[in-house]
């Protein structure tokens, strides 16, 4: 069974699909590397965006249900999802925000000023981090995005959960094999001792009197670790299963996930890293086509029908476009 290393991927819950698309492609500078549907709902996109070809610990995904009510942060859930920014990236950065009308604290440094924050959100609320680190990963930015590379975001840093009490969900985090490292004041680090920088951060804020959240539009619906296969899926499934309620596994398309609750509220997935985002389409022209699986291609005219038309820019993918 090899060790989880970290973050696979994020999903939340957006509003508009055209404003959630412009806001982490011409803004932020990721790439829109898939563009399908919910599987449990495929009158809904889903999409993911990440670094340019979307390796597992880049990719932000999204729900975007039209007209759907803004949700709120409370404990047993995700707060801040974190993404690694160069250390010289901070100045870049606060110009580049600030420069599109995005509102950007610059939150200080945490854990003796080796990670310097810069806290904003996205048009619907959700709370996102940019840490600049010395030890940012060596990863591609979009190669359509306007942001040089030298200060492209570098995959995710990790995420925030806000809790009531500790030890329950620190409980499961030691089940998937990541200790504690760090605190200061109320905030607790969690790392796998396996793994590299690359979403390898999980910080759990504790406040016994915080109040419970709303889901919504600018929410994490839930969190996905990383399994390097198919084996080592099932392995941690049955390991997981010994003291958490976890389902069968499920296809994905772009990779075989199980899911599970942790005690504190947040929902878990377990995603393999095969078979990946290339799986139907070429590095040149991921995100531009509208991909179903097998199960829903028959659908397809039905499908295309419900979910809302969007422009894709040149900062999306190769082409602009409308569908």
């Amino acid at each position: 069974m090899n060790p989880i290393v970290g973050l696979h991927h994020v999903t939340a819950i957006a509003s508009d699909p055209q404003q959630n698309l412009d806001f982490y492609t011409e803004v932020l500078g990721l790439r829109l590397v898939k563009r399908t549907v919910n599987f449990d709902d495929p009158g809904t996109y889903h999409f993911y965006f990440g670094d340019d070809t979307g390796t597992p610990g880049t990719v932000l995904t999204f729900f975007p249900w039209p007209h759907a009510r803004r949700g709120s942060a409370g404990a047993g859930e995700v707060t801040h999802t974190a993404f690694s920014i160069p250390a010289n990236a901070v100045e870049y950065w606060h110009q580049r925000l600030t420069e599109k009308g995005v509102l950007v604290e610059r939150s200080g440094k945490r854990f003796d000023g080796a990670e310097d924050v810069l806290t904003l959100a996205d048009p619907d609320g959700m709370k996102l981090e940019l840490v600049a680190i010395a030890d940012a990963p060596e990863l591609t930015g979009s190669r359509y995005a306007d942001v040089p590379q030298e200060y492209a975001i570098r995959g995710f840093f990790g995420v925030t959960m806000l809790h009531l009490e500790l030890a329950p969900s620190e409980g499961a985090l030691n089940l998937l094999g990541f200790v504690r490292t760090a605190e200061e004041g109320n905030r607790f680090r969690f790392r796998s001792p396996d793994g590299a920088v690359l979403g390898n951060q999980l910080d759990i804020v504790v406040d016994p009197n915080a109040g419970y959240g709303r889901s919504g539009a600018g929410s994490v619906h839930h969190i996905a670790f990383r399994a390097t296969d198919d084996a080592s899926e099932v392995a941690w499934q049955q390991k997981i299963g010994t003291a958490l309620s976890v389902t069968p596994v499920l296809d994905r398309q772009y990779f075989h996930s199980v899911y599970f609750r942790e005690p504190g509220g947040v929902l878990y997935e377990l995603a393999t890293d095969n078979p990946g985002f290339l799986y139907d389409e070429d590095a040149a022209t991921l995100g531009e086509m509208l991909k179903l699986p097998t199960w829903i291609e028959p659908q397809r005219e039905l499908v295309e029908a419900r979910v809302l038309p969007i422009t894709m820019s040149q900062s999306s993918t190769t082409a602009k476009e409308a569908e």
